[in-house]
């Protein structure tokens, strides 16, 4: 089986907080909740059901909201969002090594697909709305070798699935964070990760072949 690298999106591979701040004010606006649309974007992550039930939102009235801010979201966020440093290099890394990519996700798979489409980046799989421990069982489904994310949540999926953490610290957790969690790696942002992954791109095969699929 070739080498599988699993990457997250949101301040990993992409930047959408102008976007997601942006909806979720409009979503306050229309609901009169008292959602806070720059605390959202600066802690991007977990899933928007359990934002909105964090920030005191009835459980009857989440349903509505996050298909509201689905249904908002392409207009705003998709134009707004800019990628970043490396992450298109990193994608083109994997593609000449004769690896597949796979993007697992928290977030809705639609809006998810429309990213990728915007910035022309072409992966092998992609999964939506998966979050922490959760995001392993994607990965290993598709027997990924190595996750990478900015988020504690994504060490513990990649942990999940046996496979290698590699933290970036582009996203809301540090880089002490990351470690303390368990990543195996913890880069300053994608730019470092092709010489990487060229680096441990035998070994990293050889624990892609003995992972569960």
């Amino acid at each position: 089986m070739p080498l599988t690298v699993g990457f997250d999106l949101d301040m990993t591979l992409i930047d959408p907080r102008a976007g997601m701040a942006a909806v979720m004010d409009a979503v306050a606006a229309e609901s009169g909740y008292p959602l806070d649309g720059a605390h959202f974007a600066a802690n991007l992550g977990p899933p928007l059901d359990l934002v909105y039930r964090d920030q005191g939102v009835p459980e009857v009235d989440i349903p509505a909201l996050v298909a509201r801010f689905r249904a908002l979201y392409p207009e705003i966020v998709i134009p707004s969002t800019v990628a970043l440093p490396g992450a298109a290099d990193a994608l083109a890394a994997v593609r000449e090594l004769g690896a597949r990519t796979v993007v697992v996700t928290g977030k809705y798979r639609v809006n998810a697909a429309l990213h990728l489409a915007a910035f022309d980046w072409r992966v092998d799989h992609l999964v939506g709305e998966v979050w922490s421990t959760g995001k392993g069982e994607a990965l290993r489904t598709f027997g990924a070798a190595v996750y990478v994310g900015d988020h504690v949540g994504d060490v513990r999926g990649a942990k999940a699935a046996d496979a290698v953490s590699v933290g970036v610290v582009s996203g809301p957790c540090t880089a002490r964070e990351l470690a303390d969690e368990g990543a195996d790696v913890v880069l300053a942002d994608l730019t470092a990760f092709p010489e990487w992954l060229r680096a441990n791109a035998d070994r990293l095969s050889a624990v892609g072949n003995r992972a569960p699929r």
